[in-house]
């Protein structure tokens, strides 16, 4: 159902989004994918039009207003917007969190996702859909997630309300438990690894996500039209236990 449609993945460069980009452009989609560096940006590219030549990318800050709206001017009428932007993760116990770091954590993925929304919004095409991304912290919340699971609460009621406000349209919001990223990063390999494991092991399904196990639940959301307003939850079974 995607065929001839028009995408832009913003946060596609890598991780989530770039899986979802290759997914969308396998079933016959127009897409572009968008991230804050040049080089990043220039190398899914490649690789993406070794799959398929219908892709093109930008090099965009998210964070800026004027940045995000000359983006939509260039990329014209979509038919699904798709945002998975996000830098490495935040994890502070609250005694020791800077505050203005957290708040500037939001001013991508929350602010950044709102810009992006707005600056998009009368270019989408009446039947088109967004898909946002929160994460399982705003479901089963860590030691040391505060910022992080206050962002995905906060983007969850962000895919409720515009469903309402932007109807027909539709919003729809993609909740990953732990995936396998580059969102990890700033996290020490063997501390992560680790961290991993224990994860793995008291999974249902026994293993950590990687970013295809995701990207496709994204796809089913741009594919779904008689679907809005709604959160899938997309984590191995790690609300569960």
């Amino acid at each position: 159902m995607l065929q001839g449609k028009r995408v832009v993945v913003l946060g596609g460069s890598a991780g989530i989004g770039r899986a979802v980009a290759e997914l969308a452009l396998r079933e016959g989609a127009h897409v572009t994918v968008v991230s804050h560096q040049l080089e990043r940006v220039e190398r899914a590219v490649t690789e993406l039009r070794a799959i398929a030549p219908r892709v093109a990318g930008q090099a965009v800050d998210l964070r800026s207003q004027p940045a995000v709206s000359q983006l939509f001017e260039r990329v014209g009428s979509l038919d699904h917007l798709v945002y998975t932007a996000g830098e490495e993760l935040l994890i502070k116990p609250l005694a020791e969190l800077d505050l203005d770091a957290g708040r500037a954590f939001f001013e991508l993925r929350y602010w950044g996702a709102l810009r992006a929304i707005q600056a998009a919004r009368p270019r989408l095409a009446g039947d088109g859909s967004i898909v946002l991304t929160s994460g399982a912290a705003s479901r089963r919340p860590h030691p040391g997630f505060v910022i992080g699971a206050s962002i995905c609460g906060a983007m969850e009621a962000v895919t409720r309300t515009l469903a309402v406000e932007l109807a027909p349209i539709r919003v729809n919001i993609v909740i990953p438990g732990f995936v396998d990223t580059e969102l990890w990063s700033n996290v020490p390999a063997a501390a992560k690894q680790q961290m991993f494991r224990e994860a793995a092991a008291k999974l249902p399904v026994g293993r950590i996500g990687a970013a295809e196990d995701i990207a496709e639940h994204y796809l089913s959301f741009m594919r779904g039209r008689y679907v809005t307003g709604q959160a899938l939850v997309v984590d191995g079974g790690g609300v569960l236990v």
